[in-house]
């Protein structure tokens, strides 16, 4: 994993300084060539010898759900003309960062086990805001697994209310 990180940096920072003006336009074509990018058949469609480097281009163009601008097209020929297609998901990642780092926020996911309404996501989110001290890109992931409560993960930070992480505390104070 490390490799694939050293070689995403360049490319992460370099687009980075390029977009310092529209980071947030960016960002989402970024996390939207990575989702493609991502795609096992795509990759191995990539990958064959027999392919051009403009038909890749072609491929995921063509797939992109919105319309990608020069720069964006731009940045996603190098990338398949150098060969670090699978890199793509990991250079957004370290894109991601770059953004959050320079506006002094973090991205925040919320598993939780029903669909959670906006304002009680706004509600959730400003609290979320007060503990971690920091401003948070917050998403929701649903996880019907976890029974009720909540799940919130920032970084390596885990925030876990669910019920069934409650079940496996009184499952580990039962046993022990």
């Amino acid at each position: 994993m490390a490799e694939l990180a050293t070689i995403a940096r360049p490319y992460a920072e370099a687009l980075y300084k390029a977009s310092l003006q529209d980071l947030v336009n960016v960002s989402v074509w970024v996390d939207e060539l990575a989702a493609v990018a991502a795609n096992a058949q795509l990759q191995q469609f990539a990958d064959s010898p027999k392919v051009t480097s403009a038909q890749v281009f072609d491929l995921i163009a063509s797939v992109a759900k919105s319309t990608l601008n020069d720069h964006a097209k731009n940045f996603l020929r190098t990338v398949i003309e150098n060969g670090r297609l699978s890199v793509l998901p990991e250079i957004a990642v370290q894109f991601r960062a770059l953004k959050n780092a320079s506006s002094g926020s973090s991205d925040a996911v919320v598993y939780s086990a029903f669909p959670i309404d906006s304002a009680a996501l706004a509600q959730v989110a400003a609290t979320l805001e007060t503990k971690f001290g920091r401003k948070l890109n917050v998403s929701v992931e649903l996880q019907p697994e976890l029974i009720g409560g909540i799940r919130v993960v920032v970084g390596d930070e885990v925030l876990d209310t669910s019920v069934k992480a409650r079940l496996e505390q009184m499952k580990v104070a039962l046993t022990a």
